[in-house]
């Protein structure tokens, strides 16, 4: 077929935490010209100062819609205004590739990642789920495909009345580049890191399950520390404080593969997750996992984890405590795990999604 032209929102990647969506849709445009040539992304955002300018290291250029942030949500929820076509020209279709739907008079495609506030709302902000729920409503009536990142989000879209017709399973990848010792020394030294430790990376939000994390090592003085990598994202902090863990705040991506690199274990206890990235970067780098059972996270580990009941702290105590005692094999069956998910195959699998919409 001729070029495609996609309009390719990138609105998260502005957002205070801009999360596992901002990572999938950066990297699946990251991937796409080794995937298909002829497929254009042409980005588009709310319209940002030059002082709150996002840095890509990919190459693509960003139209501006008129308004941005809440304010561009809100409008293009209620009003479906503005469009896309008023910053882009002849494009075939609009992908969103975040569950809040822009506007357009043309197909579109949208990437959910999961449908978490609807078992629980309680994990989310009242604007939230309300902006959520509005979101819903309109990808029922004018989306022609969801892309869904886990087999329980397209269950979930089909318990909610979403046809199968209309949704295909795209799988998120991980880099498969492992840290240098050099570059593992340096993100040691620059975070002051002890020798041994065990590591948590996600937004600091209820469903994170952080408090129970914190309790399961409570008074464990034969376990490593805890280290946490996160931005603030909502919810009473207070709740996890503690003078045995080390808070590293936001951490640039340049740092993340030493940080997996050097720690013990990587402990993901979620109650609820689209995806779960951490578990495949963790892996990616040879570093045991420990994570949830029952969610996608169990689905993403694919068997190369140490599963645990989030809502028992001494089944995660005793998860990380497994995962120590095994770290050799846990670390090769990881590493065979993340070599497996790629963000060439996302990217394959979403032009793909394009073609079949485009077709119809």
């Amino acid at each position: 077929m001729e070029g495609v032209r996609v309009a390719y929102t990138l609105e998260q990647c502005w957002h205070r935490v801009p999360g596992g969506t901002a990572v999938s849709a950066i990297e699946v445009a990251r991937a796409m010209p080794m995937v298909r040539a002829d497929v254009e992304l042409l980005g588009v955002s709310g319209r940002h100062g030059e002082d709150s300018a996002v840095t890509f290291d990919i190459s693509i250029d960003v139209a501006g819609l008129p308004i941005s942030g809440p304010l561009l949500y809100e409008a293009s929820l209620r009003l479906r205004q503005p469009r896309v076509e008023r910053v882009l020209s002849d494009i075939d279709l609009l992908h969103n590739t975040s569950i809040i739907p822009f506007a357009t008079s043309g197909k579109m495609v949208s990437t959910v990642h999961d449908l978490a506030f609807l078992h629980h709302p309680d994990f989310f902000t009242r604007r939230g789920n309300a902006v959520f729920a509005r979101s819903l409503k309109v990808l029922k009536k004018r989306a022609d495909m969801l892309l869904c990142s886990s087999t329980s989000t397209v269950n979930d879209c089909l318990e909610i009345g979403f046809t199968s017709d209309r949704l295909r399973l795209i799988p998120l990848g991980v880099r498969a580049e492992r840290a240098s010792a050099e570059h593992i020394a340096q993100v040691r030294k620059t975070f002051n890191l002890p020798s041994e430790f065990i590591l948590f990376v996600g937004t600091l939000e209820p469903r994170k399950n952080l408090a129970k994390l914190v309790e399961a090592l409570s008074g464990q003085v034969d376990l490593p520390p805890l280290v946490v990598a996160g931005a603030q994202g909502w919810g009473d902090v207070s709740v996890i404080a503690s003078d045995s863990v080390k808070f590293l705040g936001h951490v640039e991506e340049r740092f993340l593969s030493g940080l997996y690199a050097a720690a013990s274990v990587m402990a993901y206890p979620s109650l609820w997750e689209g995806f779960g990235l951490p578990v495949l970067e963790a892996m990616a780098q040879g570093t045991p996992v420990v994570t949830s059972e029952l969610i996608s996270t169990e689905e993403v580990a694919g068997g190369a984890a140490v599963l645990v009941d989030p809502r028992s702290a001494e089944s995660i105590q005793h998860g990380i405590r497994t995962a120590l005692a095994d770290r050799a094999n846990l670390s090769q069956r990881g590493l065979e795990r993340a070599a497996y998910a790629t963000w060439i195959k996302t990217a394959h699998l979403t032009a793909a999604a394009y073609d079949e919409v485009i077709a119809q």
